[in-house]
């Protein structure tokens, strides 16, 4: 089985937020590859479906952004899956919006989200960051994730989510080079211009710097399977 978790955080007036693209991409990848519908598990929503020949399970923690390791240890524990059969898709401001990259293992850089997946199950999985583009000022970021898609990335954000659903199964395949080549070629003719203030996209920088600061605590409720 692998274990494909959208990070975002839960409720209406977070649906639409840069800082939940995670979920926006599980969303498209189950809705495209009629997964069974999401259903409450692992302290957050899951939803069960076959890609490739092989059993995915897709998880949107909903214990807020900064608790998102617990939901997914209470899957990872529940299935007995290793750190690499775990694929984590987040914001990331360090890429141009519209960029794609997977990688496997390496640092949290102050990503919340990250971090408490680090703090449980170590920092072996895979991720796939999602470009969100940076806001130019450090100072802004948190503002930057935790605010909506302006109508003028409708384009290339429609685009990157189908993508992603797209090329899955090379995801799932394990053949990251592939599936970041397709998935590229599928969006870059809806890609904006870099602008000037925007941070470059240098490969596999220690980037995943979406950190929101203000990300709501999880509520400390028992949860589990």
């Amino acid at each position: 089985m692998l274990l494909l978790v959208g990070l975002g955080n839960p409720g209406p007036e977070y649906v639409k937020h840069r800082h939940n693209i995670g979920f926006m991409a599980v969303d498209e990848i189950v809705r495209r590859h009629s997964f069974q519908p999401f259903r409450r598990r692992f302290q957050g929503l899951a939803a069960e479906g076959t890609i490739a020949g092989t059993r995915v399970l897709a998880l949107k923690p909903q214990t807020y952004m900064n608790s998102s390791g617990r939901s997914v240890e209470a899957a990872r524990a529940f299935y007995k899956l290793e750190p690499e059969d775990i694929v984590v898709f987040h914001d990331e401001i360090d890429l141009i919006a519209g960029k794609a990259r997977a990688k496997r293992g390496g640092g949290h850089a102050g990503h919340n989200g990250l971090r408490s997946i680090h703090e449980h199950i170590g920092p072996d999985y895979r991720r796939v960051r999602l470009g969100v583009g940076h806001p130019g000022d450090r100072n802004k970021v948190t503002g930057h994730v935790l605010r909506p898609f302006a109508k003028a990335d409708a384009a290339w954000l429609e685009a990157l989510l189908a993508a992603l659903a797209a090329h899955a199964p090379l995801l799932v395949m394990g053949d990251d080079g592939a599936f970041m080549s397709k998935v590229a070629l599928d969006v870059k003719p809806h890609q904006p211009k870099r602008e000037a203030a925007t941070k470059s996209d240098k490969p596999d920088k220690q980037g995943e710097k979406a950190a929101a600061a203000t990300d709501k605590p999880a509520p400390d409720k028992p949860g589990g399977a």
